[in-house]
């Protein structure tokens, strides 16, 4: 597939934030990053582009956490892409290594021609490998999805997802993340969607951090022949923690 690339730079906003389970827990305290960078894109586009993304995670008895991303392409000043992806997820464990959840999954996305796709979704989690060096979880989950695509009546299906994610410390100031995420329409499981992320994040001191994060997207059933069924974004940027 040709890929066509382009440098932008990156704004990314995370806060994460632990506490411990107690009988009298007290306000889990909240922590954040900032960063800027440079992002390479390709696929359905081929032009330069500005990106948010925000994290959250708070600990309480339970583990609740966000994130967002948005991708805008301009081609002479008008806009021809806005990619905005939002997810938020409740996770309760249940044994020492499973838990169930509740996750809301959000997209737009011009790569795609989408104009807005929703899923709200229930399942449970296993965390495979639960090290202090490495972490694999694996989850499944069922729900329903509603898309819509331009010029074409919104439509809702049942859903089902599957994913897993892993993180490998290479050393002392170095990460590796990988995440693998799939959503199925119950209605026509050839239509899916899957998402594929890598990255690796790199210590420079106690607040900053050197990021390079993959994203991958494919769309199995386009809602035109136009559009390509797959999407790539290579991410570079700068983290300030505080």
């Amino acid at each position: 597939m040709k890929l066509f690339r382009h440098a932008t730079f990156l704004f990314v906003l995370g806060l994460a934030g632990t506490a411990a389970a107690q009988t009298a827990p007290a306000p889990a305290p909240w922590s954040g990053s900032l960063a800027a960078g440079l992002a390479l894109t390709g696929g359905n586009t081929s032009t330069a582009t500005t990106n948010l993304a925000f994290t959250s995670d708070k600990t309480r008895r339970n583990i609740i956490r966000a994130e967002g991303l948005n991708i805008r392409s301009s081609r002479d000043g008008d806009a021809i892409v806005d990619r905005t992806s939002l997810s938020a997820e409740d996770d309760y464990t249940l044994t020492a290594r499973s838990y169930g959840f509740g996750r809301f999954q959000y997209l737009r996305d011009q790569f795609k021609s989408i104009d807005y796709l929703i899923s709200p979704t229930v399942g449970v989690g296993y965390r495979v490998l639960d090290t202090t060096l490495s972490t694999i979880t694996a989850d499944v989950a069922v729900g329903a999805v509603t898309e819509k695509n331009p010029g074409i009546d919104k439509r809702s299906s049942g859903a089902m997802t599957a994913g897993e994610k892993a993180m490998h410390k290479l050393s002392e100031s170095a990460t590796l993340t990988q995440s693998l995420t799939g959503l199925w329409k119950t209605s026509d499981f050839g239509d899916s969607l899957l998402t594929f992320q890598a990255g690796l994040a790199a210590t420079v001191t106690n607040r900053t951090q050197l990021k390079v994060d993959f994203l991958d997207t494919y769309k199995s059933q386009p809602p035109s022949v136009l559009v390509k069924k797959n999407d790539t974004a290579l991410i570079m940027s700068v983290v300030f923690k505080f």
